[in-house]
């Protein structure tokens, strides 16, 4: 299945594409981790997943039982495509494009008081201009 290991490295960036959809490859890697066992601190079916999951109308449990049977990346990605038939192409860059720049005064009240916390306890004194930011500054990315 390629599960990462998740204890020792790190799921792709939430702006990374898979089937045309930001935080699909992000949740495919806590998905396959999640099944090997592998998740670590991380979580499948999270706030970020969800955020995934409502747009494109997939639901956690049938993605998941999607990535237990084995399928590659390309496979994945051709099967988020054939769900996601009724979301035109423009509507899908309208909501990558507003979740890839969202500030996080832009995010919901209690998201924010939780980031309040969290980005000078885990971010090491760097502040994130965007929501994706966080992940990326973490995870040693920027």
């Amino acid at each position: 299945m390629n599960a990462p290991d998740l204890n020792t490295e790190y799921p792709r960036s939430p702006r990374y594409l898979l089937g045309g959809f930001i935080i699909a490859a992000r949740t495919l890697d806590k998905c396959r981790a999640s099944i090997a066992n592998t998740l670590g601190d991380y979580k499948f079916d999270c706030p970020l997943d969800n955020v995934f999951f409502d747009f494109t109308g997939i639901s956690a449990s049938e993605f998941k039982d999607k990535v237990a049977t084995g399928a590659s990346d390309d496979e994945m990605a051709e099967w988020i495509q054939s769900k996601t038939e009724s979301i035109t192409n423009q509507q899908r860059i309208l909501w990558n494009n507003e979740y890839r720049y969202k500030r996080i005064s832009e995010m919901p009240p209690e998201l924010q008081e939780f980031l309040e916390e969290y980005i000078p306890k885990y971010l090491g004194g760097r502040i994130p201009n965007y929501w994706f930011d966080v992940y990326d500054i973490e995870e040693k990315r920027i």
